[in-house]
């Protein structure tokens, strides 16, 4: 069973089918990436798997263990409890809270008291927020961004920035991780920094990672497996080499002047 099946998924905005009939799986500990023009629905089905949106039809399994559970019929926050998160084309840092604050609020599935002993401070608030803190100094160092635990998110470099927001999806305790354009807006060596970043996590914590992006070097770099969509299409799958010579793919994307 594959950790990830998407079975003829389809989501429609009024008369606009943004994603249509799709289906593809992902198998445990892949690399993936998603690939497409502009407006092709890859953000749109990355909503649906996300729950974000739910799907107009088909549905989303994920493997949980012995169990698959259908995560389209779950909102986000289950859905994150299930070991799955994400991260966005626009950056979504508590900005004016240090790193280490940005990853224990990641980490709130690790509290040890309700509403009742987080207002009043009583019972084992203090015993488990020390607990969490220590856990988060602790994931920081595994992901090397330890020596900014104390810095504001808002004064961290752009790419130091990117990596924090895909550390808080993991502090989750995700196993699948969707990255929707981690490298948007990044020079030539933060890319190749968050690159081998995104390869150090995925080996550390054994994770399943699917992407879209469309710096194409990225992409063919650490992708194992690439998915094209195009008009909410599914239109070609394979490994790298077989898409950057697929007829359809560059077609494709002639109008947007992206070479493969």
């Amino acid at each position: 069973m594959s950790l990830l099946q998407i079975e003829k998924l389809t989501r429609n905005f009024g008369g606009l089918s943004a994603v249509s009939n799709v289906s593809l799986e992902v198998e445990e500990h892949e690399l993936v990436g998603l690939i497409g023009p502009n407006g092709a629905g890859k953000t749109t089905l990355f909503n649906v798997l996300t729950g974000v949106y739910t799907p107009s039809s088909g549905r989303v399994m994920f493997q949980k263990g012995d169990k698959s559970i259908e995560l389209s019929k779950l909102p986000p926050y289950k859905i994150t409890r299930m070991g799955v998160a994400r991260t966005f084309q626009n950056i979504r840092l508590f900005k004016e809270l240090s790193v280490l604050d940005n990853v224990k609020i990641a980490m709130n599935h690790e509290a040890r008291y309700g509403l009742f002993g987080a207002l009043l401070r009583v019972g084992n608030y203090f015993k488990s927020e020390a607990l969490i803190e220590e856990k988060a100094h602790a994931f920081l160092k595994e992901v090397n961004l330890d020596e900014l635990a104390e810095t504001k998110a808002k004064n961290l470099p752009y790419g130091k920035q990117r990596q924090l927001e895909i550390a808080r999806a993991l502090a989750t305790g995700a196993k699948l991780l969707f990255l929707d354009e981690p490298a948007a807006g990044m020079n030539p060596q933060e890319t190749h920094a968050l690159t081998g970043f995104i390869k150090e996590i995925k080996e550390k914590m054994n994770l399943t990672i699917v992407l879209i992006e469309h710096d194409m070097s990225l992409v063919m770099e650490i992708c194992e497996r690439i998915f094209v969509l195009d008009y909410g299409k599914l239109i070609a799958s394979g490994t790298p080499d077989e898409i950057k010579n697929n007829p359809r793919v560059i077609e494709a994307y002639l109008g947007d002047e992206v070479e493969l």
